[in-house]
């Protein structure tokens, strides 16, 4: 975990299978506009602890409220990536907002990362299959692949952040790895967002291959009162492609 600066408190959850080291280029630039920033690693990621069990949103989300008691955070801003959008989608609508005053989603996994009877969006049941079995069979070669397609075009990221994710992908559980994304392809938000109503921002990537910016429509749509910040060059990495929009539109949403 990662608790630095004084002020607003900012709450960062990482994207499936990162851990809190993904925001480095958040954490200083947000201290020094005077924000407290807290990264937490979700079990089974990061140096946080790795015990046998379930590693599902509920579970992530009472991790979450913990944490958030334990440092008595109160009024946060609480920002989710990817997988991360879904943990605090999941830990809003299950607490009713404790601790929260404003959410921001990057690169979120929509609605439902998976396709569903009236949510032709996100990965095939077949893909997710195909996915999930590759974290038990060939882990190295999905990482690998996984980290090229953060770009959102070609040479959007240097080779050098390229290998960064992957060695944070890599330092993963494989158990939490396999866990958690078959527990995101059980996950469906759709009959819960109506009861978000704090400030949601959306940050996401036009070139996103990951996440279709189709998922982003749909959660503004299922939110009230939400709305997109549309990043124009950026992929799934757009907290690195485009590091200085992320960095002060995030920025702002918090102050206000």
């Amino acid at each position: 975990m990662i608790d630095l600066g004084q002020g607003q408190p900012v709450v960062l959850i990482h994207g499936w299978p990162l851990n809190n080291e993904m925001y480095e280029y958040q954490y200083q630039y947000l201290v020094e506009k005077g924000f407290r920033v807290i990264g937490i690693s979700l079990r089974g990621f990061g140096k946080s602890d790795r015990p046998y069990g379930k590693y599902d949103f509920d579970t992530f989300s009472d991790d979450i409220k913990v944490v958030l008691e334990k440092l008595k955070i109160e009024n946060a801003t609480l920002g989710g990536f990817s997988m991360g959008s879904a943990v605090t989608l999941h830990f809003i609508t299950k607490y009713n907002g404790a601790h929260i005053k404003k959410l921001a989603v990057f690169g979120a996994t929509g609605p439902s990362w998976k396709q569903r009877e009236g949510h032709p969006y996100g990965i095939t049941e077949q893909g997710a299959i195909d996915l999930i079995k590759q974290t038990k069979t060939n882990r190295e070669q999905l990482v690998a692949g996984f980290g090229k397609a953060f770009e959102g075009q070609e040479g959007g990221l240097s080779q050098e952040s390229i290998k960064w994710l992957e060695s944070i992908n890599l330092n993963a559980s494989p158990y939490a790895t396999t866990r958690a994304i078959n527990a995101l392809g059980d996950l469906d938000l759709r009959p819960v967002l109506g009861k978000i109503k704090m400030p949601v921002a959306i940050f996401h990537g036009v070139n996103d291959k990951l996440c279709d910016y189709a998922q982003a429509e749909q959660l503004n749509k299922a939110i009230k009162g939400s709305y997109i910040v549309k990043f124009e060059k950026g992929g799934h990495g757009l907290f690195l492609e485009e590091m200085d929009k992320f960095n002060s539109e995030l920025e702002k949403f918090a102050r206000n």
